[in-house]
């Protein structure tokens, strides 16, 4: 015993073995009592952009310029000679290497927080930041409910806006589409025409169609003006089906070719306009969960073969079979979706007078969008717990196998500008990425059952997520951990969510049989 007293009476003997306070913590009290380390007043620069080109000379800047000041000297640098309100924003990363692996660290505030956080990066060697163009625009924060639609009679399965974001579209376990007028919250037509479940739905890039398809593998193509079916109903599968895409608007002005995925392990090409197959895709030996028509004219399909196929959709050809997930496949996620989506449309809202004036801005929008990014991305979801991140047009190997969550991932979702993707699982927890690297990013915690969907704001700030806990959440991406809003009102699990591509408005269907709207 030797008299050693714990506490007031000994104030030498913290609790240790040894009355000296241990290394331990002395090193915690030293590095708190400075804020971390010591920094530098000053710090070498090298501004490059995503494709590695330099911009200007090595410059050397005051470790505390804050985001704005970086903002500032790549306009002056770049010469840019738009006023204030046209200027584009920029965000910026740092390359750092962390056990062999190279990360990408942004700079959320300043350097200065920057370098206190990441002790890996060198204040001695040149420090190079690349900088990536943000939206000009800003999407407000959706914090209220202000509508509640109610009509359906059983649980809403999806919910959609349209690609300019006036109109929305609802289908359900009731086998009727819906139609809503987006401003007075008020519905305009319901569709009858299905004898089973509505599966799943899809606008077409121009907005002049809406497709759906059900259980019995029947699909119907609807005027979502005057809410008739166009044509017959089309029994497109022998068994149900399970995913739909559209052809981009860049590639077809006509916007009349369609991909159905069905259960029957067969993918179809279909020209609406004469209700004819063009191509039967087959190939896998399982059901086929997902399709994607990206933007290169490549068609994507996973199944629960656990392989994903790469076809020329054009001469109904197999390009490339990837594999690599040990279960079945159950979603894809392209790095072009949101141009795809809504075509010639952006957050301007404009008209278009002629189908040659808007295939012409769907052009010039999806050039715009391919020079910035580079190579189309492509992100599989698996309930294997893996997604992995590939470039399909090149390779046939994935580029990164991403690893953490701890049940099956249900859905992803890239941000409009390409710059991160954000998974869901029923592990109750939502992930972001790095939409170039793969890189995990935050793990966002809040809801207390699976997520079901993630939605992403027009200008890739916002966040918004759907669960089984009966609520949907809103973050702030990438620095928020914790739920910026928590949007509850609905009275049992959320499985439809969707962000107005105008920013407006964000939609939300349950199996309490009602669609909300949120707005800021």
């Amino acid at each position: 015993w030797a008299g050693s007293l714990v506490g007031s009476k000994n104030p030498n003997n913290l609790g240790y073995r040894y009355s000296t306070p241990s290394k331990r913590f002395r090193a915690a009290t030293d590095a708190s009592s400075d804020g971390g380390r010591e920094l530098p007043k000053n710090i070498q620069i090298q501004f490059r952009n995503r494709k590695g080109e330099d911009l200007a000379e090595t410059l050397d800047l005051p470790t505390n310029s804050s985001l704005d000041d970086l903002n500032a000297l790549v306009h002056s640098l770049l010469e840019e000679t738009a006023d204030e309100t046209g200027k584009v924003p920029y965000s910026f990363y740092a390359k750092v290497t962390k056990n062999g692996v190279e990360d990408d660290i942004e700079v959320v505030t300043s350097l200065a927080d920057m370098l206190k956080n990441e002790a890996s990066i060198s204040t001695e060697s040149v420090l190079n930041l690349v900088y990536q163009p943000l939206a000009v625009f800003r999407v407000r924060p959706v914090t209220r409910c202000t509508d509640t639609l109610p009509g359906h009679t059983e649980a809403v399965l999806h919910v959609q806006y349209s690609p300019d974001g006036r109109m929305l579209a609802s289908g359900g376990g009731d086998t009727t589409v819906r139609f809503w007028d987006v401003y007075t919250a008020t519905p305009k037509h319901t569709c009858k025409g299905h004898k089973n479940h509505v599966l799943c739905t899809s606008w077409s890039p121009d907005g002049a169609r809406f497709v759906s398809a059900d259980k019995n593998g029947v699909m119907i193509v609807w005027d979502p003006i005057k809410g008739t079916a166009i044509g017959k109903n089309i029994k497109a599968h022998r068994q149900y089906i399970t995913s739909l895409s559209w052809e981009p608007m860049h590639s077809n002005a006509a916007c009349e070719r369609l991909a159905t995925a069905s259960k029957d392990t067969t993918c179809k090409i279909w020209n609406v306009r004469t209700q004819s197959v063009e191509t039967t895709l087959c190939g896998h030996t399982d059901s086929i969960e997902a399709v994607k028509w990206g933007g290169e004219e490549l068609l994507y399909t996973a199944s629960r073969d656990r392989t994903i196929k790469v076809w020329n959709a054009d001469r109904g050809i197999l390009v490339r079979t990837l594999t690599g997930h040990g279960h079945r496949i159950n979603t894809l996620a392209l790095s072009s979706d949101y141009v795809l989506r809504t075509g010639p449309f952006d957050y301007k809202c404009l008209k278009f007078s002629s189908k040659e004036e808007a295939h012409a801005a769907a052009i010039h929008k999806y050039q715009e969008f391919s020079q910035k990014q580079g190579q189309e991305r492509l992100v599989s979801g698996s309930d294997d717990f893996t997604l992995f991140l590939w470039h399909p047009k090149e390779s046939k190997h994935p580029i990164k196998r991403l690893t953490g969550h701890q049940q099956a991932v249900n859905h992803i979702a890239f941000s409009p500008d390409g710059r991160y993707f954000a998974s869901a699982s029923f592990d109750k927890k939502t992930k972001i990425w790095n939409g170039f690297s793969g890189d995990f990013l935050v793990t966002l915690t809040g809801h207390v059952g699976s997520v079901y969907q993630v939605a992403w704001s027009g200008d890739s700030r916002y966040l918004v997520t759907a669960s089984k806990d009966s609520t949907a959440k809103l973050w702030e991406v990438p620095s928020g951990k914790k739920a910026k809003e928590t949007l509850p009102g609905h009275a049992d699990e959320v499985y439809a969510l969707d962000w107005s591509p105008n920013g407006g408005s964000v939609a939300t269907g349950s199996k309490d049989r009602t669609i909300k709207i949120w707005k800021h």
